[in-house]
């Protein structure tokens, strides 16, 4: 029961041998002229007619690369799709969508259609191209699948309303409903039914290739509700091969909505139309037109665990849009900017034994919090206090005076780990390998220049990469003086590091957990500058995060490191000792980067890292099979417990247990 395929090239000979021998298998029977063409439709026709036969009849449209890879670029587009998604592509036919998204980097991609020729092709199909896509027979109205399990289900290439009733329609949606995950996403791509009803042909022809003629028939239902199809191929040399009949529901924008509603789907969203291409751009029938719609399933109440959530009320802080930010491009938040809250959001409503709200208007927030104060807060404003970064701290300190529960970093961590020479001294003392580097004063009229070029010239005190561009890697005396001179001016008032520039490999750990209470490390990330262009110092500069027309936005990657299990030992241990002597708390990310002889040193270490879709914590977190709301769970569940054993047990003293995520 489907209308797609694989996205492989060309004709394959498994596929036309199967279609010799259904032709003679097929006795070229035919019905003659028929008035009406409705009582002749079989109840089941989805049953058998979903062949190789289909393939050739409508190959133009369903074997067609452009098609699909439009209709996947449409779809990760309005889903917002992530690598580690669980996808089930319901009515997957040849399993043309599964495999796309597999080539392009998903790792979880289910298929399932009731056509046992079709799924065998999708098998062979995924196998001759190394894709891990899980391919199964099954009805869409019951399906063997376990309920809770994907975060999206897609039905593609017009594969919906193909039942006698629409009851049957109900079951398809009610299975879908049962498998998604709470606020999991369908993805509907079906004929828009008011075009067709105006604009079908009822009687057309075209060859499908030098020897095969279709010839097709249509007419509307008598409840008006469906589109009869007769569709009779025909072989130039043996005749007749098959006459067949089908049907689609013609469902229009709001029939559909209301379906949907009904069954309990929310949010639903129009993403427009879906137009299809043919290589022989003739007779499009029910795919020449179609709508693209999505819709949420409802939260899913899960039971808790056995000691509960202690705070369930979360109020989620955040930097105020209102206002300037001198980091951000322009000085102000962007459209990227409030996309990147959106995800957040959208992440958040997953976690369905947490209730969210949101503030981020810092006028009235001291007030605000004096007034109703949260249970709970879920600390994301690493803008500061008024978008000032110096006043990050200001935050946890505000919520500290006022006894409210938080995550993340107290203010004693922020201030500390915000003077770079400081956390440099602090690693020294613990053995933690740290770059050569020269403080250099606001009051310094003179500095002793390193010995060694190229350096790197960044602020003693800063964040997000403020201050840290392509230029600040410099290679000769008059160059540092230059750069000297530009930080003064933009960033007067802040004192300077100049560092040796490592130039060699770069790595990121994720910790999130807390001491006495257990970490799990995330997979070690690596910076893959391989596409960058060779005239440009590999740094992770200010470009890299907030400039979308820099090379550094587009040709950086992050990769898991590839490192020997020795060095990623070595990495972890000085990250969990630097983590507890700072006093990090819940999670914190730590960079390091090899020098030319590959000696490998820290860099930064950030408490309250990046906690946007696209930055380095969840490309970790990616790494591990896990979602951003997975993500977001574990430190809204790390700051918990910390809070649940201080309330219940005090503090203590033991050893925490180091576990990595895999």
């Amino acid at each position: 029961m489907s209308t797609t395929r694989s996205m492989n090239h060309g004709p394959h000979a498994a596929a036309a041998s199967s279609t010799r021998k259904e032709i003679a298998a097929s006795g070229g029977r035919t019905v003659g002229p028929v008035p009406d063409l409705e009582r002749h439709l079989p109840q089941d026709w989805w049953r058998k007619l979903f062949n190789s036969i289909y393939l050739k009849t409508d190959g133009d449209v369903v074997e067609n690369d452009a098609n699909t890879r439009a209709e996947i670029d449409l779809l990760v587009r309005a889903v917002g799709l992530e690598p580690n998604d669980r996808i089930l592509d319901l009515c997957c036919g040849q399993g043309r969508h599964s495999l796309e998204l597999a080539r392009r980097g998903f790792r979880h991609v289910t298929g399932v259609d009731r056509s046992r020729y079709l799924i065998r092709l999708a098998r062979r199909r995924a196998k001759n191209h190394g894709l891990p896509v899980s391919f199964h027979e099954g009805d869409a109205r019951k399906f063997r699948l376990p309920s809770d399990s994907f975060n999206c289900v897609i039905l593609m290439g017009n594969s919906f309303g193909y039942f006698e009733r629409e009851e049957d329609d109900c079951r398809v949606l009610a299975a879908i409903k049962r498998v998604l995950r709470s606020r999991g996403t369908l993805a509907l791509d079906l004929v828009d039914g008011e075009w067709m009803r105006a604009h079908f042909d009822p009687r057309s022809w075209e060859w499908i290739d030098q020897n095969h003629l279709v010839c097709r028939e249509r007419s509307v239902s008598s409840d008006g509700g469906r589109l009869i199809s007769r569709e009779v191929v025909v072989h130039c040399e043996r005749g007749v091969i098959v006459d067949q009949f089908y049907a689609e529901r013609l469902y229009s924008r709001e029939q559909i909505t209301a379906l949907l509603e009904q069954l309990g789907f929310d949010s639903i969203r129009d993403h427009g139309s879906l137009l299809a291409e043919s290589d022989r751009n003739q007779d499009l029938g029910m795919m020449a037109h179609r709508m693209f719609l999505t819709a949420q399933a409802p939260v899913r109440t899960k039971p808790s665990a056995k000691r509960g959530v202690p705070y369930p009320d979360v109020t989620v802080l955040m930097g105020d849009p209102r206002l300037p930010d001198d980091v951000k491009r322009g000085g102000q938040f962007n459209p990227e900017d409030m996309a990147t809250i959106q995800k957040m959001r959208d992440a958040l409503t997953e976690l369905s034994e947490f209730r969210f709200r949101y503030t981020d208007n810092h006028a009235s927030l001291i007030a605000e919090l004096r007034s109703d104060p949260p249970a709970f807060v879920f600390n994301l404003c690493d803008e500061g206090f008024n978008n000032n970064a110096f006043h990050e701290l200001h935050i946890p300190a505000i919520l500290e005076m006022l006894n409210i529960p938080y995550t993340g970093a107290g203010p004693a961590c922020l201030g500390l780990c915000y003077n770079k020479a400081l956390v440099r001294a602090i690693a020294k003392s613990l053995d933690v390998p740290t770059p050569l580097e020269t403080y250099f004063d606001t009051d310094d009229q003179s500095a002793t220049l390193p010995s060694v070029f190229p350096a790197l010239v960044k602020p003693n005190h800063g964040d997000s990469s403020i201050g840290i561009t392509q230029d600040a890697v410099v290679h000769t005396p008059e160059q540092l003086i230059e750069y000297l001179d530009k930080l003064r001016n933009e960033l007067p008032g802040r004192s300077v590091l100049i560092q040796e520039f490592l130039s060699a490999e770069e790595y990121t750990v994720g910790i999130i957990g807390n001491p006495g209470l257990g970490y799990h490390i995330l997979p070690v990330l690596q910076v893959d500058y391989s596409d960058l262009d060779p005239g440009l110092p590999q740094i992770l500069g200010y470009e890299s995060k907030w400039d979308p027309d820099s090379p550094y936005w587009s040709q950086i990657k992050y990769q898991e490191a590839d490192l020997h299990e020795e060095g990623k030992r070595k990495l972890i241990d000085r990250s969990v000792r630097l983590f507890e002597r700072l006093e990090c708390r819940d999670y914190a990310r730590f960079d390091f980067r090899a020098d030319a002889m590959g000696k490998i040193k820290l860099l930064e270490v950030n408490p309250n890292p990046g906690w946007c879709w696209d930055g380095k914590l969840n490309y970790m977190a990616g790494f591990a099979g896990l979602r951003y709301g997975d993500l977001l769970r574990m430190i809204l569940m790390a700051a918990q417990e910390r809070l649940r054993g201080r309330r219940s047990n005090g503090k203590t003293n033991s050893r925490p247990e180091v576990a990595a995520t895999t």
